[in-house]
């Protein structure tokens, strides 16, 4: 029971992380193919490569490359600290934890190998743009909701079974 629990979180994980994978390379690949123009413009998304080497969102970005490995450290410390979540949870607080962590990995791992990760997917509504971002970034996110979701869910089961 232990190791089908551990190969379906385990493909859970790798499946975000391969995702992650699959649409930065591509993406990259494409950005190459049109000299760094825009790959798609429409009303509401465009699809633009930029290098972000701050965390999500690109929320502190710094020139300083020893803060960019402070950051990197505790993002990795970080890491470990979900896998350990992970092991002591059970059921949808569980695969909360695993989009985290797939995302987190899926980060990582640009931070580590390009020195920034690639973000591209740019939502905007007219001249308002959210905040440019990638397929790691949208389970890292989700996985915080359904976190939060589960926190007051759990919160109010907690406080209608109390005995005043």
């Amino acid at each position: 029971m232990i190791k089908k629990n551990f190969f379906i979180a385990s493909s859970f994980v790798l499946l975000i992380f391969l995702l992650d994978r699959v649409s930065k390379i591509y993406v990259i690949y494409l950005d190459k193919e049109f000299f760094g123009s825009e790959i798609l413009s429409s009303k509401f998304l465009n699809i633009r490569l930029i290098f972000n080497e701050g965390i999500a969102f690109g929320l502190f970005s710094f020139d300083d490359k020893m803060l960019y490995h402070i950051l990197t450290i505790l993002i990795l410390i970080v890491i470990i600290a979900l896998i350990f979540m992970t092991l002591g949870s059970q059921g949808a607080k569980k695969y909360s934890l695993l989009m985290i962590l797939g995302g987190a990995l899926g980060n990582v791992f640009d931070r580590l190998f390009y020195r920034a990760v690639p973000d591209f997917l740019d939502f905007h509504v007219g001249n308002y743009h959210w905040f440019i971002f990638n397929v790691a970034d949208i389970f890292i996110t989700l996985g915080v909701i359904f976190m939060i979701i589960l926190e007051f869910i759990g919160n109010n089961d907690k406080n209608n079974y109390e005995i005043s």
